[in-house]
């Protein structure tokens, strides 16, 4: 037992701590506050403490539980809701109250449930740490897969079937050297240490969201990274629960590292209610969320992104594709900051820490697509929200952050305050994955990616077209010019913008979306050989048939409104020549 020495806000300093290790969890004061160790020299450690240190003197005792940071991994996952440090927050609320009580300690399992193991091996199986030896059907969406832990291998001595607690042994398993190791049906893992996996594989399959303008011009793959910087008012929030809510992957993880209370608070309110559009069962049955809000403590904020990326790495290792959002990184490394202030380290770029790049490396480089340990399949997509002040892209967190990611999805304030949603700029976002995933759009359509090209070079035509237009009007501009201006402003306005508050336009699934873009684009292709026949763009203007295509978004099916718009555009060109 050591003794503090000196309290700076969230940072205590200790002695008398001979034996402990970097990373292991203390519990400080009569309290019994949480804290981990972040420094060590000699028998004087210095600890960041996941709680407010108010009351707290020199001379209180402290004790180090000899173990890291690590969260409990099992049935109950789904559903929940924890703070920073995996304390499920609605047990809290019933203990406490409306506020955290400082010194509670609960465990993120429910050990008084019981959950009903089904046996997928059986005794005499040759079983080795990532083994799957029974299920447990967790919620109405997802089977929880009962795995064996990473440092137990042998054989299957005994194996039950039946409802029982996660503190129950359901099989034992005989080591090499003839230990009898008993088996739980959950299992610890701290959380700075990535999960293993077998192989890390290419990511070939595209994380489909249903907002147009991420699946269709800037895709991200399943197993890859994303960030998603923008000023204050930008939507990203909004995007991150978009995508949260419609992308493909059967788990979504949701970390709120630093976010508004009312922000999560929405989120919160939410996620119980929301249906999920490919199930018809409530969103939360695939979910789990972690609130580490700004009036939370700092130091729990950056544990949070630990705590979330383990629960996710965990149902990869059971063969699911999770998504993982995180919002914001920014407050993340605020809080990387104010500790490392604290321990009057040498700071790097605007006060950041040296390592700020570092640790934001080694948090994205445990997304990916992998073989598991287990011989199946899964991956881990992370998408980090950025919040760089004013908006200021060449600020480090942003700037670090895009040096790793794949995939840049930039808000920008200006289409914001026009009230074009989604509000990323087209022009300066991008994605690597393009090469990699377009095999999967040629399934959806043989010419996807030539289309995509397509609409691309239009609206960077436009942005060139608008400097013009500045100096010398829009009359000044060739016919042609005239109809790229015609053709962007549709793209803009009926296939990029989407109403994430009307029950068709929230969620736009691939072939739709192909289907959206070759129509604009054929009424463009079109129009354009009218044009250079001498059709005047007055005629172009007043086709009805774009009334049909900016309706096109609001149609749960539209191949038969394709069919017929095809026929309209070629009758009204035929009218008007």
């Amino acid at each position: 037992m050591g003794k503090i020495l000196s309290i700076a806000g969230p940072v205590v300093k200790a002695d008398g701590m001979r034996g402990c290790k970097m990373f292991d969890v203390v519990r400080v004061g009569e309290q019994n506050l949480i804290g981990e160790i972040i420094q060590l020299k000699g028998d004087t450690v210095t600890i960041q403490v996941y709680e407010d240190t108010r009351g707290l003197t020199p001379g209180d005792k402290v004790e180090s539980t000899m173990m890291p940071l690590s969260i409990e991994l099992g049935p109950g996952l789904m559903k929940s809701i924890y703070d920073g440090i995996a304390r499920p927050l609605p047990i809290i609320a019933k203990m406490a109250g409306d506020f955290i009580t400082r010194g509670i300690d609960i465990t993120a399992l429910d050990h008084k449930a019981g959950y009903e193991f089904k046996p997928t091996a059986k005794v005499g199986d040759k079983v080795k740490g990532g083994d799957v030896i029974g299920e447990v059907k967790e919620t109405q969406l997802i089977t929880h897969r009962i795995m064996v832990p990473h440092n137990i291998s042998g054989e299957i001595t005994r194996i039950e079937k039946g409802t029982f607690t996660i503190d129950h042994p359901v099989a034992e398993v005989k080591t090499e050297n003839g230990k009898k190791e008993k088996l739980l049906m959950y299992q610890k893992w701290p959380v700075r240490v990535p999960r293993p996996f077998k192989e890390k594989l290419n990511p070939e399959t595209p994380l489909i969201t249903g907002q147009r303008i991420f699946d269709t011009l800037f895709p991200l793959a399943k197993g890859g990274t994303a960030a998603i910087p923008g000023p204050f008012g930008a939507g990203k929030t909004v995007s991150q629960q978009q995508l949260a809510k419609w992308s493909d992957a059967q788990i979504v993880v949701y970390i709120g590292c630093g976010e508004r209370g009312n922000e999560m608070t929405e989120v919160l309110d939410e996620f119980p209610s929301l249906i999920d559009p490919k199930s018809g069962k409530p969103m939360m049955e695939r979910t789990t969320l972690i609130a580490n809000t700004s009036n939370m403590p700092v130091a729990a904020r950056e544990a949070s992104v630990y705590t979330g990326i383990t629960i996710a790495e965990y149902f990869r290792d059971q063969g699911y594709d999770v998504a993982l959002m995180a919002d914001s990184t920014s407050r993340w490394a605020e809080a990387m900051r104010e500790i490392s202030a604290r321990l009057e380290e040498m700071p790097g770029e605007e006060g950041y820490p040296a390592y700020l790049a570092t640790r934001l490396a080694q948090f994205y480089e445990r997304a990916g697509k992998v073989i598991n340990v287990n011989g199946t399949n899964g991956s881990v997509s992370i998408i980090g929200a950025v919040s760089p002040p004013g908006g200021d892209f060449s600020e480090p967190v942003t700037q670090n952050t895009l040096r790793i990611t794949k995939v840049f999805w930039a808000l920008d304030a200006q289409l914001a305050y026009r009230r074009h949603f989604p509000s990323i700029n087209w022009l300066t976002s991008y994605s690597l994955y393009d090469s990699s995933i377009n095999s999967y759009f040629k399934e959806v359509a043989a010419d996807f990616p030539e289309l995509r090209t397509e609409m691309m070079t239009l609206l960077q035509k436009e942005s060139e077209l608008q400097e013009i237009v500045q100096l010398v009007g829009p009359d000044a501009l060739p016919e042609e010019d005239k109809l790229v201006l015609f053709t962007t402003k549709s793209i803009r306005e009926d296939f990029l913008q989407q109403n994430a508050f009307d029950d068709v336009d929230t969620f736009c699934d691939i072939k739709k979306q192909y289907l959206m873009m070759k129509m604009i684009l054929s009424l463009h292709n079109k129009a354009l050989k009218a044009v250079k026949s001498g059709t005047r763009m007055g005629v172009i203007q007043s086709l009805r048939v774009k009334d049909k295509i900016a309706k096109m978004r609001y149609s749960k099916e539209i191949k038969h409104d394709v069919e017929q718009i095809e026929k309209d555009l070629k009758n009204e060109l035929r009218e008007g020549s």
